[in-house]
């Protein structure tokens, strides 16, 4: 058992160390930081309308191709960004199919990253495809390069890296592509690292790269194969590769092209012959795509085990802080309990409401957050007494697992019976949950009317005015 294996038997925390600090970046704090600032202060992006899902972006030397990376990580800043799947492939090692490290926290010079040990658990237990290795990612650069960006840019996120092969076949490149499809949810982004066209002359890789970058842009994943299988028949141009990195660009196109409305935005281009110091005749091809689409209304689904465990998590939570005045713990490794998922309890009695709060964006697992909505429904619903002892054995619980809120322009966009709405007009809001509408027999106008007068305080009209702001959600509703 090597010194890696024993630190992970013993629970310690490991780190990757940073393997190319000081050659491909400065391993200084204060340089490194004003070099990634100046990037930016130089980039000028394009009009960009939509929140960014997933980028493209270069990794050799920031010097080399630094400016260009910066242009994806530019367009990121500011988003409420948690996660962050990064996905290349080894220069170093031959690859079956997915490696994801097996570290807990990667460190630059600029400080450490959390890896997601959930989402790295739940991989491997979906597919054999995924699996966990230390050593490959250990002299690895093509990821690491990018981590410096990530931590300029965003606040508190964790990381997944992963590298595959350079030769996934189309089966197994749709199905890793499906499984991590359902992982990004609206404060998840993915990125591919990679290069384009390595060591052709100067105007070689200008006409190889653009004609992969055009494949990129149609958004297909055979138009890409068909254009570098050509390229590379072509005597003219003398190239090693169009992309290091093509299957993890690859994986994710087709990300994109399974979600509704995608789009990808070309954000620039130049090769290592732009830098003075750069060889005209021997250089590498960098480039910048956003990938944009709609997680419309995107909510988890949960099997009946997970429903179960949540409501017997409400449960035991109302019945113990109303006897002992004091909630449980629980420890609950399933990956979908343990995200930020937004939830709503409800607590009846003989069919009667007996009171119902909950949270939307929390920062705890799901779990937690039943647990504790249970806890407030009972005891802090300001519309009832506080739950009695005595009333235990009756009461019936249902919990509402929300979608994020998203904000609409126009009240014609509200689905009712499928959407939940909240109003917010200033300091007043108010909130119901997709089921009122079904419950009560409402249409739309009684629906938004007593969620304008009876939740938010306004006028029974008031949602169809300029100066209020809808968001609708949707639940997953379960009892």
């Amino acid at each position: 058992m090597n010194n890696q294996e024993q630190n992970n038997e013993q629970n310690e925390k490991t780190v990757r160390e940073p393997t190319v600090a000081g050659q491909f970046y400065s391993e200084n704090k204060e340089e490194l930081t004003q070099v990634i600032n100046q990037f930016l202060n130089e980039a000028e992006l394009p009009e960009i309308q939509k929140q960014i899902r997933a980028l493209i972006v270069p990794h050799a030397s920031h010097a080399y191709s630094g400016r260009v990376a910066t242009y994806g990580f530019k367009a990121i800043q500011g988003q409420n960004i948690k996660r962050v799947i990064l996905i290349g492939c080894s220069h170093n090692f031959y690859l079956n199919n997915a490696v994801i490290d097996g570290n807990d926290a990667w460190q630059t010079p600029l400080g450490q990253v959390d890896l997601d040990i959930n989402l790295r658990d739940a991989l491997i237990k979906e597919s054999s495809l995924f699996e966990i290795n230390f050593d490959t990612h250990k002299p690895e650069h093509s990821l690491e390069v990018e981590i410096p960006f990530l931590q300029t840019v965003l606040n508190d996120f964790k990381l997944l890296p992963i590298l595959v092969s350079h030769e996934l076949n189309k089966d197994d490149l749709e199905e890793i592509s499906q499984i991590l499809s359902e992982h990004i949810d609206d404060e998840t982004l993915i990125i591919a690292s990679s290069d384009m066209s390595h060591y052709p002359s100067y105007e070689q890789a200008n006409y190889a790269d653009q004609k992969v970058i055009d494949a990129i842009l149609t958004g297909q994943v055979s138009n890409l194969q068909d254009t570098i299988s050509q390229l590379e028949e072509e005597s003219i141009v003398n190239l090693d590769t169009c992309l290091c990195a093509q299957t993890a660009v690859e994986i994710v196109m087709e990300i994109a092209q399974k979600k509704d409305n995608s789009e990808i935005k070309f954000l620039k281009y130049a090769n290592s012959g732009d830098v003075d110091f750069g060889d005209p005749l021997r250089v590498v091809g960098y480039s910048s795509f956003a990938f944009m689409w709609d997680n419309k209304d995107s909510a988890f689904e949960l099997n009946s085990e997970q429903k179960s465990k949540l409501l017997e998590i409400a449960k035991i939570s109302v019945e113990e802080y109303v006897k002992e005045k004091k909630a449980p713990n629980f420890e609950i490794d399933d990956f979908l309990l343990n995200e930020h998922l937004g939830a709503f309890v409800t607590l009846k009695r003989n069919g009667q409401l007996r009171g119902c709060i909950g949270q939307f964006s929390p920062n705890i697992p799901l779990y937690q957050v039943v647990s504790q909505m249970a806890v407030s429904a009972a005891t802090q619903d300001s519309r009832f007494t506080p739950v009695q002892s005595s009333e235990l054995n009756d009461l019936e619980y249902e919990i509402s697992v929300l979608s994020p809120l998203r904000k609409i322009d126009n009240w014609q966009e509200i689905e009712l019976g499928k959407h939940g709405v909240q109003i917010k007009k200033g300091s007043r809001s108010g909130v119901f949950l997709p089921q009122v509408a079904t419950d009560n027999n409402w249409d739309l106008d009684k629906f938004m009317g007593e969620l304008c007068s009876q939740k938010a305080g306004l006028s029974w009209d008031c949602w169809k005015n300029d100066d209020v702001d809808l968001y609708v959600f949707t639940a997953e509703v379960f009892e």
